[in-house]
């Protein structure tokens, strides 16, 4: 699929049909690991993805420069930028006043979540006095402010503070009808788990496109973090691979790249429409496994 306009809807893009190429990139906190980022950019701009999305910081702790470089992204690259935007912390006119920040910026494309409450994933849910409850809510105070495309999360392995898989699904379906127009799954390692996602999604009559989000590892400590604290489930026999080479940092990079490859191919072949990466801000991995595929040919 071939890059997009910075306003183009991206419920639009998906819909007319290809793969999605995507990529996600969270704001650095100092000018340091800005710069780094823009390198980051500069290397993924390159493999002309559909499309990349900014992190917005707990609790909206990067707000002005997650608004700010997407926004750059939008003015100064070829690519396609998505902006997320969370509940946590903001009143619902200071959520009116970031999503006109967006539109102003050029940015149409917005990641709407409920987000993570301070305490973490699991943590109890408080929400701000004058704010939003839940994501559904957020998606249709979006669409509500302008000619905006707005996309949602999904869980393959279900919400860190959910017990019912089919409960996530029923949300899901409700963020559709407030106007999402596509969704992106949290990183996952199982195929399976995708297939059982779009499987119950569609029981409760989800029909917009639900994009597979995979985080090749890099780090066997940090994915197994990560891992704990998103509720996506490290397989034990994914984990004794890597436990093996865990001391090897090239070896371990190779793997994870190998476990991506087989694991994008397995989820294009059942007919997901793309592929989203979580790249930690680094491109090496993810070219690699762009490469692989040879998606440009798909």
């Amino acid at each position: 699929m071939t890059p997009q306009p910075a306003g183009a809807s991206l419920a639009e893009v998906l819909q007319a049909g290809g793969r999605s190429f995507s990529f996600e990139l969270f704001p650095p906190k100092t000018d340091e690991g800005e710069q780094a980022l823009w390198r980051t950019v500069r290397d993924l701009e390159r493999l002309s993805p559909t499309f990349v999305s900014v992190t917005y910081g707990a609790g909206g702790s990067t707000r002005d420069r997650t608004v700010r470089i997407t926004a750059e992204i939008a003015e100064q690259t070829s690519l396609l930028p998505v902006g997320h935007l969370t509940c946590v912390g903001a009143s619902a006119e200071e959520l009116a006043g970031v999503i006109r920040e967006y539109g102003a910026a050029g940015v149409r494309n917005i990641l709407a979540l409920r987000g993570d409450p301070p305490g973490g994933p699991t943590a109890d849910w408080t929400p701000h006095p004058h704010g939003l409850q839940h994501a559904d809510e957020l998606v249709a105070l979006i669409r509500s402010l302008g000619d905006f495309t707005v996309g949602v999360a999904a869980f393959p392995d279900g919400h860190p503070a959910s017990t019912d898989l089919d409960v996530d699904a029923r949300v899901l379906a409700a963020k559709e009808q407030a106007g999402a127009g596509f969704a992106i799954t949290q990183f996952f390692f199982r195929s399976r788990d995708y297939a059982d996602l779009l499987r119950r999604a569609h029981a409760h009559g989800v029909t917009m496109p639900i994009i597979p989000g995979l985080m090749p590892v890099t780090n066997v400590a940090q994915i197994t973090r990560f891992a704990e604290l998103s509720g996506a489930a490290f397989p034990p026999e994914l984990a004794a691979r890597f436990e093996v080479v865990k001391d090897d940092e090239a070896a371990v990079r190779a793997l994870g790249v190998e476990v991506a490859v087989d694991m994008a191919n397995e989820l294009l072949d059942m007919g997901a429409p793309g592929l989203h990466f979580y790249t930690l801000n680094r491109s090496t991995s993810t070219a690699q496994v762009y490469e692989a595929l040879s998606l440009g040919s798909r």
